[in-house]
């Protein structure tokens, strides 16, 4: 039997997590807005995650699940447990403004193909600053590289209030993202064969090509650790961003674009390993490797995916220049200065 949640399902997914729930769940428990349940899905904890949050937090609703599902099937998993109108995926080391709900919600209400919003996104150590993983709103180039307005690549911009105005955006982020649960289950969720990173890319682009948009809300604010599942730049993120990447290339491109992509992104990964190897960063030539090796082994499986997916042949939300040529050829490292237009 499912969980009978208010209007709005806050999940947040937990590994170990005791620390970042101790102290952020307070800041979630502490939002202005009133028709919301918070629930906890513990991905088989070894710690005192679940333990924790019961006797510290009775009113938040705890599913166990007794496997490591990764982000994706984790959340895949927990939520068929809840009955809401909308969910929340929050991470575990998210703080929340006590603003920051009604504004997504309204968002959400305000037009019934919108599919997912996200909010503005700053960094928990430096909240003057936009966070790597969505900043204010995500977008693809041209050649599958994701980055957000406010963040690309490795810089985040500060914050000064520049981006304040919502707008149709291509992904909302996996830190914190509202969703139409009907629409989760329509679309099987996220890909659990992704296991983390990208798997809120994939389930966008499967969500434009169901004639939903995305959204992102400046006027709900948010604030993200990052890295506490995997650090940045480990040799595991770096694997599953480069595997997952192909992966969501080879599902969602339109066949009159699919094959020239795939193939010029085969070359800017060979050049990314080539530039490891160069830095000494032998991590990224491994990464680039196996994650090659594994997006082969698993073709079959991609295509038959593939077919199951409604394509879009022209995103509005696309760059459709190379991001890559802009920021590191160009010196254009900030979203106001990449000649950002929508088509």
């Amino acid at each position: 039997m499912k969980i009978q949640c208010k209007k709005v399902a806050v999940a947040i997914l937990g590994y170990n997590s005791c620390d970042f729930l101790e102290r952020f769940i307070p800041s979630v428990l502490a939002t202005n807005y009133d028709d919301f349940t918070v629930v906890y899905i513990d991905n088989d904890s070894k710690d005192n995650s679940v333990q924790l949050v019961r006797e510290k937090f009775p009113e938040v609703v705890v599913v166990e699940q007794h496997e490591n599902y990764g982000f994706a099937g984790g959340y895949n998993v927990g939520l068929k447990n809840l009955e809401a109108e909308y969910f929340v995926l929050l991470n575990q080391d998210v703080e929340v403004d006590p603003n920051w709900l009604r504004p997504l919600v309204e968002e959400m209400e305000s037009n019934e193909k919108i599919g997912a919003a996200q909010p503005k996104i700053l960094h928990y150590a430096d909240k003057s600053k936009f966070d790597y993983a969505g900043g204010c709103g995500g977008f693809l180039d041209k050649y599958g590289y994701p980055f957000c307005r406010g963040r690309i690549f490795d810089l985040m911009e500060q914050d000064s209030n520049q981006y304040q105005e919502p707008m149709d955006i291509f992904w909302a982020s996996g830190a914190c993202m509202i969703v139409r649960s009907k629409l989760y289950y329509e679309l099987g969720g996220l890909d659990h064969d992704f296991f983390a990173h990208m798997e809120e890319i994939d389930l966008c682009w499967r969500m434009q090509g169901a004639g939903y948009k995305l959204r992102v809300v400046p006027s709900a604010t948010v604030y993200h650790v990052g890295g506490s599942s995997l650090k940045y730049g480990s040799y595991r993120k770096l694997y599953l961003n480069y595997r997952n990447n192909l992966t969501m290339l080879l599902k969602n491109l339109p066949s009159n674009k699919v094959w020239q992509i795939m193939f010029i992104r085969m070359i800017l990964d060979g050049i990314s390993a080539a530039q490891g190897v160069l830095t000494f960063r032998f991590n990224v030539l491994r990464a680039v490797l196996m994650a090659h090796f594994d997006f082969y082994k698993s073709l079959k499986s991609t295509l038959a995916k593939r077919k199951q997916i409604k394509k879009v042949n022209d995103l509005s939300t696309v760059y459709n220049k190379s991001i890559v040529f802009q920021y590191y050829l160009l010196g254009r490292k900030t979203f106001d200065k990449i000649n950002w237009k929508l088509k």
